[in-house]
């Protein structure tokens, strides 16, 4: 996890409008709007790392509530268009999601049902697609 949360932090991008770290007090805001727990992985990416910004793909933030990839905004809208909602959304990609279970593993939500691929967790799918692509 922290060799991840390091190999991220170094593939980050300057940009003019950096993104922000949330406080835990905000995680628990995301919670409770989402009413659902966030996996303890998503919970450390969030702190640690969700400021990275970094090839063509826009994981789940949680700082900024008018960011198009607000946490809440995002899974809601994931929902809206049939993602069960024991996930909670890590990324959109175009109409598909990358969605994460309670048990920390990720899945992919692709033409309105699950792909057999998946990541045993967070840090797998950031290491094999985010990093990678």
């Amino acid at each position: 996890m922290n060799e991840i949360i390091e190999q991220l932090q170094e593939a980050n991008q300057a940009t003019a409008f950096p993104l922000e770290l949330p406080t835990f007090e905000q995680l628990v805001e995301v919670e409770e709007q989402i009413l659902i727990p966030l996996p303890k992985s998503l919970k450390t990416y969030l702190l640690e790392a969700s400021d990275v910004i970094f090839g063509h793909l826009e994981p789940v933030t949680a700082a900024d509530t008018y960011a198009h990839t607000y946490l809440p905004e995002v899974t809601s809208y994931a929902w809206s268009v049939g993602m069960p909602r024991e996930y909670i959304a890590v990324c959109q990609q175009g109409e598909d999601f990358y969605c994460i279970d309670q048990s920390g593993q990720i899945l992919l939500w692709k033409d309105g049902r699950l792909a057999s691929k998946s990541w045993e967790t967070l840090w797998h799918w950031i290491d094999e697609v985010w990093l990678k692509n």
